[in-house]
C-alpha cells in the first residue's frame, strides 16, 4: 500500500443486518490493505458488536475525518456517527433505527467524497421496508446518490469479472417494463451505457441490446417490440456513430458478453441481467452507480435479516465491490452545468 492508493468510504449498511459483519470481515481481509485504504462510516460500537458475532478481535481506531486514519492492516478505521445504539437496535429486525442509521452513513460518504476527502465510496447493504418506516424518502442507493450529488444521467451497472451489465429498467413492475420498451427510451439507453462506459475509460466500446421476446421476437412470431421499438433505436446509435448491435436473444447475449464479444450488454428489465449475472457468480456480483460526480460500488445483496447476528455471512461480495471500487475510483463525472453540485441544499 502506498499514500497514492485509493482511500475508500465504506458505508456499513443498516447495522440491524449482516452489513457490519461483513465490513469488518472484509476490512480485515489482508489483500484488501494491497489496493485500498479503506474506512468506515457507521458505529462503533455496532462494529465492536460485529466483531463479537463473527468471532474476531481487532482495534477500531475511532477518527473525526479520513485524514485522522491510520490504513494498517489488522485494524478498522471508524468515522464513528453515534446514531445507532445496540443496546435499542434489534438484529434482523426491520425497524426505523437501523433506516435512519443507514441514511446517516450515506450523506455522510457523499458529504466526503463530493469534498475528495475520499475517491470512492462503497455501500453496505440497506432495506427498503427500513428506510420507509423511517420516512426517508428514497427506495434504494441510487436515488440516494443520483438526488444528494445532484446527478441526472445515473445508471447501474453490474460489474463481474470482465462482464458488464446495464438495466433499462429496474425497480418497476414486469409489467410496466414491458410497456415502456420503446424506441426514444431504448436508444437514451444506449447513449447513457455508452457515457458510462467512457466514463471507466471503455472509449470505443461495443454495446450488445438484449431483445424482449423469447429468440428477440423471431422475425416477429412472438412480438413486435424487436421489430417495431429495439431494432429502430439500435440502427439509429450506430447512425450516430456508436458501436451497438442487437436486439440480441437475452437467452445467449450474456454468455457471449462474457466471452469477449460484447464489452457490455443492455438488459431491458430487471431480472434479466440480474439473473444472468447472480448466476455466473452471486457473491462477486458488483453493482456500480455510474454518471455520479463520485465513484459508488456495492455489494449486490440484501441485509439478511434472517442470518444477521449468526457471524455466517460471507464477505466476498464487499471485498469485490472495495477492489472494484478502488479500480475506477476518483472516475466521477461533473454535472451537466460544469457546477459542482450542491449537496447541502440538495440533502435538505
Amino acid at each position: 500500500m502506498t499514500d497514492t492508493t485509493p482511500v475508500l468510504a465504506v458505508t456499513m449498511g443498516d447495522p440491524a443486518g449482516i452489513g457490519p459483519e461483513i465490513t469488518v470481515k472484509a476490512l480485515l481481509a489482508p489483500e484488501v490493505h494491497a489496493f485500498a485504504r479503506p474506512f468506515v462510516i457507521g458505529d462503533l460500537a455496532i462494529l465492536q458488536q460485529a466483531l463479537g458475532f463473527c468471532g474476531l478481535a481487532a482495534r477500531l481506531n475511532r477518527i473525526a475525518s479520513p485524514a485522522e486514519a491510520r490504513y494498517v492492516p489488522g485494524e478498522i478505521d471508524v468515522l464513528d456517527l453515534g446514531v445507532a445504539d445496540p443496546a435499542r437496535l434489534e438484529i434482523g429486525k426491520v425497524q426505523a433505527a437501523g433506516g435512519a442509521a443507514a441514511f446517516a452513513y450515506i450523506r455522510k460518504s457523499i458529504e466526503l467524497a463530493l469534498a475528495h476527502e475520499a475517491d470512492a465510496v462503497v455501500t453496505g447493504p440497506i432495506n427498503k421496508e427500513s428506510l420507509k418506516l423511517a420516512r426517508i424518502p428514497y427506495i434504494g442507493h441510487t436515488e440516494m446518490y443520483a438526488d444528494l450529488t445532484g446527478a441526472r444521467e445515473e445508471m447501474t451497472m453490474f460489474a463481474i469479472g470482465a462482464l458488464k451489465i446495464f438495466f433499462l429498467t429496474r425497480h418497476v413492475s414486469l409489467i410496466e417494463a414491458c410497456r415502456s420498451i420503446k424506441q426514444d427510451m431504448v436508444l437514451a439507453g444506449v447513449e447513457k451505457s455508452m457515457r458510462a462506459l467512457h466514463q471507466i475509460g471503455c472509449d470505443k466500446a461495443h454495446l450488445a441490446v438484449a431483445g424482449l421476446n423469447p429468440h428477440a421476437g423471431d422475425d416477429g412470431m412472438f412480438g413486435r417490440e424487436e421489430i417495431d421499438e429495439i431494432a429502430p433505436a439500435v440502427r439509429e446509435a450506430c447512425r450516430r456513430g456508436l458501436h451497438v448491435t442487437g436486439p440480441e436473444p437475452a437467452d445467449s447475449v450474456f454468455h457471449f458478453a462474457k466471452l469477449g464479444r460484447y464489452d457490455a450488454v443492455l438488459s431491458l428489465y430487471h431480472d434479466q441481467g440480474h439473473i444472468a449475472s447472480k448466476m455466473i457468480d452471486f457473491e462477486r456480483t458488483v453493482s456500480v452507480t455510474l454518471g455520479l460526480p463520485i465513484m459508488r460500488t456495492s455489494v449486490d445483496h440484501g441485509t439478511a435479516f434472517d442470518i444477521a447476528g449468526s457471524g455466517k455471512a460471507s464477505a466476498i461480495s464487499m471485498i469485490e465491490a472495495l477492489r472494484v471500487g478502488a479500480q475506477y475510483a476518483g472516475r466521477g463525472v461533473r454535472p451537466a452545468s460544469g457546477a459542482p453540485p450542491a449537496f447541502a441544499a440538495a440533502a435538505e
